[in-house]
Order: structure tokens, then C-alpha cells, then sequence
């Protein structure tokens, strides 16, 4: 298991892995949230419940979680049947993020990989 946690501690997330690939997304809410986001099955990832906040852009398909407190933005979660989510890899420790390979996803026009 690993852990990512906000600034303050109040979100913190138990991961049952550390991520092989994270993606550096640069659609319009992605880039301004700075997110480098890992994937991972809904089962994989243990939130508590009741310490965010969560905000849904564009077709409302997902809602992206923040701390109430200091709010960082800590993950996204599907709001329809998909078995999918994404944590934010920044609030990760710095060696789990250095092992994982970095995709860059061109979000804003295409949505293919650049690498």
C-alpha cells in the first residue's frame, strides 16, 4: 500500500500500488490544476469519505475531488459506470513518481499521446 495525502493531511488516500505510468494531460482543467494523474481500477484505492469537495466541468462524466481544508486537488472519481479513476500523482512521495514512466497527453485537441 501506498498513501498520497493533501497538504494538510485531512485527504489521505491508501493506493494498493504504486504506478507504473502517469499522465501529464493538457486539457483545459487538467493544466490548471497541475495534476499528473495515475489510473487506477475503483477497487484499488480506498478515499474517506466526507473530507472533499467536488467540482464536474464539460459532459459531467466525472467529478474531480479537493481537500475542504487546504484544498488540493486529490483525485477524480467516475460518476457513471466506469471501473476507472485517477489520484493525483503529485501528492504522491517524490520516489514512488520518479519510478513511474510520464505520458503527456495532448487533451486540449487531439486526445493522443505525444510521446
Amino acid at each position: 500500500m501506498i498513501e498520497s495525502s493533501c497538504v494538510c493531511g485531512a485527504v489521505r488516500l491508501a493506493i494498493t500500488r504504486a504506478p507504473d505510468e502517469l499522465v501529464d494531460c493538457n486539457c483545459s482543467i487538467c493544466r490548471r490544476y497541475a495534476a499528473l494523474w495515475a489510473y487506477y481500477p475503483l477497487k484499488d484505492v480506498i478515499v474517506p469519505g466526507g473530507l472533499t469537495d467536488t467540482f464536474m466541468q464539460g459532459p459531467k462524466k466525472i467529478e474531480f475531488h479537493r481537500c475542504k481544508i487546504c484544498g488540493c486537488v486529490t483525485h477524480w472519481s467516475p460518476i457513471d459506470q466506469r471501473d476507472r479513476m485517477g489520484v493525483n500523482a503529485r501528492l504522491m512521495e517524490p520516489e514512488v513518481v520518479a519510478r513511474a514512466r510520464v505520458r503527456h497527453l495532448d487533451g486540449a485537441n487531439t486526445w493522443k499521446y505525444l510521446d
